[in-house]
């Protein structure tokens, strides 16, 4: 805050000392093609543990997003919390900006750490990618958990009145917010229950802080998200899949996780939490994260397949171990 302290600024350094303090390490990479990526990966590996890649959304950077469910994920499993690029600490010089590209460079960070097969959680623009993912390679991603992503929403969509924006030039001055109003768009459209009354300066701050960076390209990465989308032309995928999302969710209505679950078919399940917003994994983050733990846990203790009997199998076990690992 000018002629202050930031205190978006102190949370994000509070946040960064958590994630250390949990396990984790901060790690750039350069793939030496002007592609750079940051990365939260385990001090120490433990070839016990299965791999978890949680991949975050638009808004603030991953260890916002994540900070709720981390403690109880690093007992259980080995973290990897990249930047997306242009978020964070990740960029690249690539004029590329599909999700399909971001997927590419995500594989290959976690190749650089020695990742060959993971599970996955995508929130919000993190589903598109973590979904591009699962289609892409899909002997490396074993299980996914796919949260208020509109990866089966279509061009169509914008134009038939099911998002509350009239084009994707509005979307992306809500998405990446410039001012306070836009901010305050942004709070109320995410959750069902948003904070009122809160200062101007406050926002500006946040915005200072965590919205300046990458604009143009952040906007670019909007735009091309339902440029040409077609559910005809999205690929099935056939990994075991959760999907979570909040009732009230007004950034990517609740229609599209039911369009998605029929998409997928029988390997996928939906979980629609009530009273809760876009960030669902915020606003419900107890909810959120028994469904969460309880899947993945699940997939740890079991052989992952992508035939439909398996998938059927594990998603039996979910719900037959869930009042267990609920605790």
């Amino acid at each position: 805050m000018a002629g202050g302290i930031s205190f978006t600024a102190s949370t994000d350094w509070f946040y960064r000392s958590f994630f250390a303090y949990t396990g984790l390490k901060s790690v750039t990479t350069d793939f030496g093609d002007g592609t750079i990526m940051h990365c939260w990966v385990p001090k120490t590996v433990k070839p016990s543990k299965p791999n978890l890649l949680l991949l975050h959304g638009f808004g603030a950077n991953a260890m916002w997003q994540y900070r709720e469910h981390l403690r109880h994920l690093v007992p259980k499993f080995n973290i990897y919390v990249p930047d997306l690029l242009f978020f964070g600490e990740s960029m690249t010089k690539s004029p590329e900006r599909t999700e399909a590209f971001q997927a590419q460079c995500v594989m290959k960070l976690m190749e650089v750490h020695g990742v060959q097969k993971m599970n996955l959680v995508g929130i919000s623009y993190g589903g598109f990618v973590g979904y591009s993912m699962a289609v892409q390679f899909p002997e490396a991603i074993e299980k996914l958990v796919l949260c208020c992503t509109g990866v089966c929403s279509e061009e169509k969509d914008m134009e038939e009145g099911l998002f509350p924006v009239p084009d994707l030039d509005e979307a992306a001055n809500v998405l990446v917010p410039q001012t306070p109003d836009k901010l305050r768009e942004l709070m109320n459209l995410s959750f069902a229950k948003p904070v009122k009354r809160v200062p101007s300066c406050f926002l500006t701050d946040f915005i200072d802080v965590m919205c300046t960076d990458h604009v143009k390209e952040k906007r670019e990465l909007i735009k091309n998200i339902l440029k040409d989308r077609q559910l005809s032309k999205i690929p099935r995928i056939t990994q075991p899949t959760l999907i979570i999302w909040g009732e009230q969710d007004q950034i990517f209505p609740v229609e599209l996780g039911h369009r998605m679950k029929r998409h997928i078919g029988e390997n996928a399940r939906i979980e629609v939490i009530k009273h809760a917003g876009h960030g669902v994994n915020l606003e419900k983050p107890k909810e959120f994260n028994k469904h969460l733990k309880t899947f993945l846990v699940d997939s740890s203790d079991s052989a992952p397949s992508s035939s439909s009997s398996s998938s059927s199998h594990s998603l039996i076990n979910y719900y037959k171990h869930r009042r267990f690992w609920s605790s």
